[in-house]
């Protein structure tokens, strides 16, 4: 059993053998995580006001892109878990971050709500399977994984649309169409992960380097949206 989280896995277009750096373009382009952590971190801390929840998720973009790192030059199973892990923290600590700070929910209401969506994630994939017939995750090359994501952003996003009474309106509106953006640019980024195999035979190299630098301005985008309704819902 040990020696399976060592297994080799080969699962993108630019790796062609077990090297450390047979994916140096995908593994580089980690660095766009380190870049928007960076840039979060040095906005919230110019800022006269300290976000703890928004600086947690900056520091947790690092993490994302040393994962992925690790992935893409190691590409063994318990490097894998390095890539997953952090990006599914991130996601569900956001979505709480997000009932908390743009809908007000209280802290057990979120929690429980962000469970639900955990459990409707992890049960999205196998659903999909018995409705289609057959292995989404082979269709999408992977990419249904981050389906769960995609909805909850829009949900978020027509949440904060609806029109509003309350004074926190505005600000609301602001930050809806700000999800509503990243999820363009979401869609965008997944869509080039999904085809990078698909696409090996004309462009060795393939598009999943463009899925991370896309998703690290995803990430960038929501971190700031949320610093961004704090100060203006203050």
């Amino acid at each position: 059993m040990a020696g399976d989280w060592w297994a080799p896995i080969c699962a993108y277009c630019e790796r062609s053998d077990p090297g450390f750096w047979a994916e140096p373009v995908n593994a580089l382009s980690n660095g766009a995580f380190l870049a928007a952590s960076a840039a979060v971190v040095w906005r919230i801390r110019r800022s006269e006001r300290s976000d703890g929840p928004a600086l947690l998720l900056g520091a947790l973009m690092a993490v994302v892109g040393l994962g992925s790192f690790l992935f893409h030059t190691l590409a063994v199973r318990w490097s894998l878990l390095a890539d997953v892990i952090p990006i599914a923290l991130f996601i569900h600590g956001y979505v709480l971050l997000a009932l908390r700070r743009f809908f007000g929910l209280g802290l057990t209401p979120a929690l429980l709500a962000t469970l639900a969506f955990a459990a409707f994630g992890f049960g999205l994939e196998p659903a999909l399977d018995a409705l289609t017939g057959r292995s989404t995750e082979v269709l999408t090359n992977g990419s249904v994984a981050y389906l769960p994501a995609i909805l909850a952003l829009a949900g978020v996003a027509a949440g904060l649309l609806r029109p509003q009474a309350c004074a926190l309106g505005p600000a609301r509106a602001e930050a809806g169409r700000a999800l509503l953006w990243i999820a363009a640019l979401f869609c965008l980024s997944l869509t080039l992960r999904t085809l990078d195999r698909a696409i090996c035979p004309v462009w060795p190299l393939g598009t999943h380097a463009l899925w991370h630098v896309l998703n690290a301005g995803v990430l960038f985008g929501l971190t700031l949206t949320a610093v961004r309704y704090r100060r203006r819902g203050a």
